[in-house]
């Protein structure tokens, strides 16, 4: 990467969704947040861009890393469904067969 290159909006915009990822990680306050996403905008350079987190880690790529969670979260809430319904339809049956 050339850090002389200058910046395109595109690039600002996956360093501010980045430096939201760490906010919600914990890494970054909301203030240090909205200091680092103000200069995001005044960036020139590819190398400016890269000074507003160069002290945080890599992240993982975000398409690859909620897939799995989202599935998991999918399916847990399904098999929470189905626990629900079975319930009522056994209480019903039950309040059906006492009166």
């Amino acid at each position: 990467m050339d850090v002389e290159l200058r910046a395109s909006d595109d690039d600002r915009n996956r360093v501010v969704a980045e430096l939201h990822r760490h906010t919600t990680a914990g890494r970054l306050t909301l203030d240090e947040f909205s200091d680092r996403a103000g200069a995001v905008w005044t960036a020139r350079t590819l190398g400016d861009l890269a000074a507003l987190t160069r002290d945080l880690p890599a992240l993982p790529d975000p398409a690859t890393d909620g897939d799995e969670s989202v599935g998991h979260g999918r399916r847990e809430l399904l098999m929470v469904f189905a626990a629900a319904a079975l319930t009522l339809l056994l209480l019903g049956g039950f309040i059906a067969v006492t009166r």
